[in-house]
């Protein structure tokens, strides 16, 4: 699956895949393959980036363009 809104995310944020990767706690290379669509990417590292960006794992997927998290449920 090719992610393009995760190098979009992490370039209008002015990031390095390496301060991406750091965040993940993952390799560089490891990251780069999921920027590339090299390989899938885990939910649980969605789960990481959506909340870091302040967006939805559906928006980084492309489900939706929508950019705005989901409003917290009371």
């Amino acid at each position: 699956m090719y992610l393009k809104r995760l190098k979009d995310l992490r370039e209008d944020n002015d990031l390095s895949q390496e301060s991406i990767s750091k965040i993940l706690k993952i390799s560089r290379p490891q990251y780069s393959l999921y920027e590339t669509g090299k390989r899938d990417i885990p939910v649980d590292l969605l789960c990481i980036l959506a909340k870091f960006y302040n967006t939805s794992i559906d928006y980084i997927v492309g489900e939706t363009d929508i950019i705005d998290r989901y409003p917290d449920s009371k």
